[in-house]
C-alpha cells in the first residue's frame, strides 16, 4: 500500500513552471516527507512545455527532471501526468489546439502525432530514474470530449480508446516496464452517454485510476456525515472491478479530498480518517493519494472557493488536521501490515452491453444500484461488485473470492 500526495506548489501553483525555482520545491518536498509520505503525482502544464506544436521546451523537460530527483533524494517516488489538460477548473491547452486553430485533441491527426511525441518526451526523460513510477496520460482529459465542458471535442467510444492506447503505447515504449495508466473523472463510471467508458479504465494501462470526488451530488444527497458520503472512495474503488478482465488488477485511489461546504473544514480531518480506512478495507488498492499536499494562496484570482482549502499543508507548508490524520494511518497500516480480506459478498450491477454500459447511470449517486451499494455498507461492509454477464460465472466469482451473488431488488 502506498500513501502519496498530488503536489500543487506552494509558490504560484502550476504557475511555478514559468518561474521555476527548485529551492521552493524543495522545501514544499520536505513538508511532504516529514509527512511520512512515500510519493507524490507531479503536473507539467502542457501550454507550458510544448507551447508550440513540433516544440517541446528543453529548459521545462529539464525542470521535470530535477523535480523528480529532488524528491527521489527525500525518498518520494513521483508519478507523472502528461497532458494537462485541466486542474482545479481551469483548462491548460496550447494555442495550436484553439480558436483560430480549433482542432479535435482526440482526432486531428496532427494533434494527436504532437501530443505522442510529448509523453514520449517526457517518459524518455525519466525512464532512467529510480524514482519515477511511471507516466499517467492527463488529468481527467475526459472532462474535454463531451458535456459540461463548454467546448467540447466530441468523439464516439472507439475514438477515445484508439486515443489512449496510443498515449500508452507511446509511455511504454518511452519508459518500458513502468506503470503507464490514464485516469478519467467520475463521468466514465456514472454517463452512460460519455465516450470515456468503465471498461477503458479498467482495461487499459497497468492499473485502474478513480477519482472520488463527494460534489458530485453524493454529499448533497447524504450529507456530510452519510455512509455514501464516507464509503464513496471504497465504491468507486469496487466498482472498477466489475469490468476489470484481470481480478487481480490494482486500482489508484489516484484523487480523493475534503471539499468544503460539502466537507465542512472542521470535518475535514475525521472525514479524511473515514474516507481512507473504507478505502483501506479494498483487497487489490495499490495506494491512496490524496488531493492535494498544499492549500492554494488566496492571492491567486478565480478558483472555485473549495480548491482554496483542500491542502494536507497550509500554503506556508504547515501541517492540517487532514494532513496529520493521513500521516497516521499512513502510519499505523504500515505498522500493521494487513492486506484486506476479499469481499465474499458481490452485487450484480446491470449497466447494459459491457464495452459501453449505455445504463452506467444506475452506478451514479441516486441510481438504483448506488443506493443499494451504500444500503449494505450501512450495515457493516460494502459488497463487491460483478456485472449481469458474469454473475453466473463460476470461475470469474472464484477468483475474486465471491461466495454469494446479490440482486438490487434483493437489497432492502
Amino acid at each position: 500500500m502506498r500513501f502519496g500526495v498530488n503536489y500543487t506548489p506552494s509558490r504560484g501553483w502550476f504557475h511555478h513552471w514559468l518561474d521555476f525555482d527548485l529551492d521552493d520545491v524543495r522545501a514544499d518536498l520536505d513538508s511532504i516527507a516529514a509527512l511520512g509520505l512515500d510519493h507524490i503525482r507531479v503536473f507539467p502544464l502542457w501550454p507550458v512545455f510544448q507551447p508550440n506544436r513540433t516544440l517541446i521546451r528543453p529548459r521545462a523537460v529539464a525542470q521535470l527532471v530535477s523535480l523528480v530527483d529532488a524528491a527521489g533524494e527525500r525518498g518520494l517516488d513521483v508519478a507523472v501526468d502528461g497532458l494537462q489538460g485541466h486542474l482545479s477548473s481551469f483548462d491548460f491547452v496550447p494555442s495550436w489546439t484553439t480558436t483560430w486553430h480549433r482542432r479535435n485533441m482526440f482526432t486531428d491527426p496532427e494533434v494527436v502525432a504532437a501530443q505522442e511525441e510529448y509523453v514520449t518526451v517526457l517518459a524518455g526523460a525519466l525512464a532512467d530514474r529510480p524514482h519515477f513510477l511511471g507516466m499517467t496520460v492527463g488529468n481527467e482529459t475526459n472532462q474535454f470530449s463531451g458535456d459540461p465542458h463548454p467546448d467540447p471535442d466530441r468523439i464516439a467510444p472507439e475514438e477515445a480508446e484508439r486515443w489512449l492506447q496510443r498515449m500508452l503505447d507511446a509511455c511504454e515504449k518511452a519508459a518500458p516496464g513502468r506503470s503507464h495508466l490514464h485516469a478519467s473523472y467520475d463521468a466514465a463510471w456514472y454517463d452512460g452517454t460519455h465516450p470515456f467508458t468503465p471498461a477503458h479504465s479498467a482495461r487499459l494501462g497497468a492499473m485502474t485510476a478513480v477519482h472520488s470526488w463527494v460534489f458530485n451530488g453524493t454529499a448533497q444527497r447524504h450529507g456530510p456525515r452519510g455512509t455514501a458520503t464516507e464509503h464513496h472512495a471504497a465504491y468507486l474503488v469496487e466498482l472498477s472491478k466489475a469490468w476489470a478482465e484481470d481480478p487481480a488488477r490494482p486500482v489508484w485511489l489516484q484523487e480523493v479530498g475534503a471539499p468544503a461546504p460539502h466537507i465542512a473544514p472542521e470535518r475535514a480531518a475525521a472525514f479524511t480518517e473515514a474516507t481512507v480506512t473504507n478505502a483501506l478495507d479494498c483487497p487489490g488498492l495499490w495506494g491512496i493519494t490524496w488531493w492535494c499536499s498544499h492549500d492554494v494562496d488566496r492571492s491567486l484570482a478565480d478558483f472555485p472557493e473549495l480548491e482554496y482549502g483542500l491542502g494536507l499543508l497550509t500554503n506556508d507548508r504547515r501541517p492540517k488536521p487532514a494532513g496529520e490524520t493521513f500521516a497516521r494511518l499512513a502510519r499505523e497500516h504500515r505498522a500493521a501490515g494487513a492486506a484486506a480480506s476479499p469481499r465474499s459478498t458481490a452485487l450484480v450491477v446491470e449497466a447494459g452491453e459491457v464495452a459501453g454500459a449505455p445504463l452506467r447511470a444506475v452506478c451514479a449517486p441516486g441510481g438504483e444500484f448506488f443506493e443499494a451499494w451504500m444500503r449494505v455498507a450501512a450495515r457493516g461492509r460494502g459488497p463487491a461488485c460483478v456485472l449481469s454477464q458474469l454473475a453466473g460465472d463460476a470461475r470469474h466469482l472464484a477468483a475474486r473470492g465471491i461466495t454469494e451473488v446479490l440482486t438490487v431488488a434483493q437489497v432492502q
